[in-house]
């Protein structure tokens, strides 16, 4: 009876276990071919893990041309998170959200770029609802990202992104409209053909400011090729990797001083990087990349990587490493060896687009530091990926190359779906929102299984 006692006393002093927790301890791991399945396998909790070996040879499977058709929200559809969280609509009516960044005060930006204007939505206090609905600025070219500057304590700017330039906004506090017109810091970002998004992001000190750029095409189509001479002298006098002609200064991260100056190529050979984030903690530059098309299925993987100054990494003539593009077979023998090795590989043609590193206090322990990233959904594929919100496995600032679904259940079928993801920002008391611009609406994800909050 003492024995029975003493292990019953054991059992109630030992800490209770959220479901979110253990969830977290025995994730369900896909590799190798697995790993590449379609939406049919998405659910919050599976992780999966994708190596460059697994990479199957290129034109393996046909190239599909499979675009989807968004439709309304169906009655019986759900959008499906961990055990202990929950997810429910935050605001709809909105005109294609795409980022969304969140103000020191709490106040929620969006970039509604098909409209070009950035609005402002102020949560009521228990952060559930919209309390107030503002246009901050209209009449900007197709804007994107959207940063507060200085980055620390109160802004006292608001950057947007432009497709064709970076201008900012004086800003205080609380600031539901612009305070008047924009100032240009950057005047002419590489526009035209090609990917249009461009994301901003300061360094921690605030010294740096980064842009992304994507490319002008898939895989430099039709670009002029140079000859011995013109390329010797252009590898000599451009950073490593970096492309000429249409595709000058795209591709590319690059990089300012708040004021505009000191233009540089920071990295090089990113096809596009839609998503840009400084990890608050290692002062690492994170981006969110849409890799190649037209390679078949499972082929080229998206990534969210770190970027280093000076890397390449790849685009438009190798990918994932040294595996070279076979449309470009032999274009550029030097660069081999010198690519740079992305960190987390995603399922192909998932498009990653806005990425963010969670920081708050609401959530379990385990998902301080990780990576959160709304994947848009695949076009270039026989079955569906994407489309869902997916967390990246960061352990002390380093990743471990794994990912898990987090949000899943936008899509209806393999023809349809109701949401498509794009932004995704930590609101000012821990929750996570994400924007869709499938159905304009932003979703707000909170933890409600405090057991383990304070474990």
């Amino acid at each position: 009876m003492t024995l029975l006692r003493t292990m019953l006393a054991m059992m109630l002093a030992a800490p209770l276990i959220s479901p979110a927790v253990a969830q977290a301890q025995n994730p369900r791991v896909l590799t190798g071919a697995a790993a590449n399945g379609d939406w049919r396998t998405d659910a919050p909790g599976v992780r999966r893990h994708i190596k460059p070996a697994d990479m199957p040879p290129p034109f393996e499977t046909p190239s599909s041309r499979n675009s989807v058709s968004v439709t309304s929200k169906p009655a019986d559809a759900a959008l499906k998170v961990p055990s202990g969280f929950e997810v429910r609509l935050f605001a709809s009516g909105l005109d294609g959200p795409r980022i969304i960044r969140t103000a020191p005060n709490g106040d929620i930006f969006v970039a509604e770029t098909r409209a070009n204007r950035v609005r402002v939505l102020r949560p009521t206090p228990d952060g559930g609802a919209v309390a107030r609905n503002e246009v901050f600025a209209s009449g900007l070219p197709r804007p994107f990202g959207i940063a507060f500057y200085p980055n620390t304590g109160d802004p006292q700017w608001v950057y947007v992104a432009n497709t064709d330039s970076v201008v900012r906004f004086s800003y205080r506090s609380g600031d539901l409209t612009a305070r008047g017109k924009p100032e240009t810091i950057v005047p002419s970002l590489p526009a035209g053909r090609g990917h249009s998004t461009r994301d901003i992001a300061f360094s921690n000190d605030g010294a740096t400011m980064f842009v992304s750029v994507g490319s002008g095409s898939n895989v430099a189509d039709g670009l002029e090729r140079l000859g011995a001479a013109e390329l010797r002298q252009w590898i000599a006098e451009k950073p490593l990797g970096a492309v000429w002609g249409y595709e000058t200064e795209r591709a590319d991260v690059l990089a300012f001083d708040p004021q505009g100056g000191n233009r540089r190529i920071y990295a090089t050979g990113i096809r596009n990087c839609v998503g840009l984030a400084v990890n608050p903690t290692s002062g690492d530059l994170w981006c969110s990349v849409n890799e190649r098309d037209l390679m078949g299925d499972d082929l080229v993987p998206d990534y969210i990587t770190r970027v280093r100054e000076g890397a390449f990494y790849g685009w438009p003539w190798y990918y994932i490493g040294d595996h070279e593009d076979p449309r470009l077979k032999g274009a550029r023998p030097d660069l081999k060896g010198k690519v740079t090795l992305p960190d987390i590989l995603l399922q192909a043609h998932s498009a990653s687009l806005g990425m963010m590193f969670y920081s708050g206090g609401q959530f379990p322990a385990e998902y301080k530091g990780s990576i959160f990233a709304a994947e848009h959904g695949s076009w270039n594929r026989a079955k569906r990926t994407g489309y869902k919100i997916v967390r990246g496995i960061v352990n002390n600032g380093v990743p471990t190359g794994e990912y898990e679904d987090f949000v899943t259940g936008f899509v209806v079928n393999d023809a349809s779906a109701w949401g498509r993801p794009v932004g995704v920002t930590q609101a000012r008391d821990g929750s996570l929102m994400f924007s869709e611009d499938g159905n304009g609406t932003i979703w707000r994800v909170t933890y409600t299984d405090r057991r383990s909050a304070a474990e």
